[in-house]
């Protein structure tokens, strides 16, 4: 692909002498004739390099610089400051507002195009290093039911609780804009959460934005809570935000747990593909077992390779249920969970804001919690 050079000059003749230099060699050539035009075009444009003057009525190129490094879309492009100016002192200012590297006027045509290639291969160099030594990326945990009411979010809550209890470092997402219940919980309210997020352009996902939307529960894990404001349920979200915010909280945690309500909606089909692992909960009743099962046929035909865990939530103590091995039968997949009824504790819970897990650690519940913690743990390092 051509690489794309900014250069920003208010000489007129200044700007065509050099991008007549550049284009020879092969680069595509944008100018800005102020400072303000060059701020503009470098984020809009996202040029490989910019040529920068000092010297510009507006704003000078020093400025233009400094504004360049802090721009959330425009701190990483190389800049090479241009000016007539040749004291020891000019330089080390265009180095101080952040240059990569230094040229006078006039230069030769020699000159300018070995600076401009060594500046974009160190530049490439840089990049490359950068990507090899990423933060390793969290694996992500979908939790989704196969019904409305089935009990998803304490599943994804005790989850994560567990999670932190074997170190592995959880982050708990609620993905459910205006209808997520995390935000209604003691000491979880926040005044954006993921709605905020997710009325963001993708361009302005950056790990700060996701990270200020971080609460630490007293628990010892963090959640991004949606915001306990029901009309952000109308709320479209764009497929490439809502991708953005998951791909920060992959860098941010070990494990990454997604509270995505019940139903195929468009986020789930947009999310899907980049899960590691989805459980699936279902309540044991004819109705919920046939939605699941419809469930399991339109996920399976995504063709994603995605690990499906069921999980199993007895809501009472009724009688009345499908017994585990037809649910088996029904579903063609074997139950990695089942988690017992316990309504007081539930309550307690709620009430206190704190997950049962770590409410009452020695629970049939807890147990059965902290089991299936160990049973994702598994399968991620399969």
């Amino acid at each position: 692909m051509t690489e794309k050079i900014l250069i920003v000059d208010d000489d007129m003749d200044s700007l065509k002498l050099i991008g007549l230099m550049l284009q020879r060699n092969g680069y595509e050539v944008a100018a800005a004739r102020s400072g303000s035009q060059a701020l503009a075009k470098a984020e809009a444009e996202q040029p490989d390099l910019i040529i920068l003057d000092v010297m510009m009525p507006d704003m000078n190129g020093l400025d233009v610089c400094r504004r360049l490094r802090t721009g959330a879309t425009t701190s990483q492009i190389p800049i090479i400051m241009f000016t007539a100016k040749t004291l020891i002192d000019d330089k080390v200012k265009g180095f101080e507002a952040g240059a990569d590297d230094y040229l006078t006027k006039p230069t030769h045509p020699a000159e300018l195009t070995s600076r401009v290639k060594a500046v974009l291969t160190r530049h490439a160099a840089k990049v490359g290093n950068q990507r090899n030594n990423l933060r390793p990326q969290g694996t992500v945990i979908g939790v989704l039911g196969a019904k409305g009411g089935t009990g998803t979010t304490t599943v994804a809550l005790n989850l994560t609780a567990a999670l932190q209890q074997q170190n592995e470092q959880p982050v708990l997402a609620d993905f459910r804009p205006g209808i997520g219940s995390l935000g209604w919980m003691p000491g979880m309210k926040t005044g954006g959460g993921t709605g905020r997020l997710f009325a963001s352009s993708a361009s302005d996902i950056t790990t700060r934005s996701v990270e200020s939307e971080l609460i630490l529960h007293s628990s010892g894990f963090r959640v991004l809570p949606a915001a306990p404001r029901p009309i952000e349920v109308q709320q479209a979200v764009d497929e490439e935000t809502a991708r953005g915010i998951l791909n920060q909280l992959r860098g941010l945690a070990r494990n990454v747990v997604l509270d995505l309500g019940c139903a195929l909606t468009p986020l789930v089909v947009t999310l899907y593909p980049r899960l590691n692992q989805l459980l699936l909960v279902v309540e044991p009743n004819p109705v919920a077992v046939s939605m699941a099962r419809e469930l399991i046929l339109e996920i399976e035909a995504m063709g994603e390779s995605v690990q499906i865990h069921i999980v199993v939530v007895n809501r009472s103590n009724s009688t009345l249920q499908t017994p585990w091995h037809e649910i088996e039968n029904i579903l063609g997949r074997d139950i990695k969970a089942i988690i017992a009824a316990n309504p007081d504790l539930a309550f307690q819970s709620l009430q206190n804001g704190i997950p049962m897990v770590m409410l009452q650690p020695s629970a049939i519940i807890s147990g059965q919690f902290v089991k299936l913690a160990e049973i994702i743990t598994a399968a991620k390092n399969n």
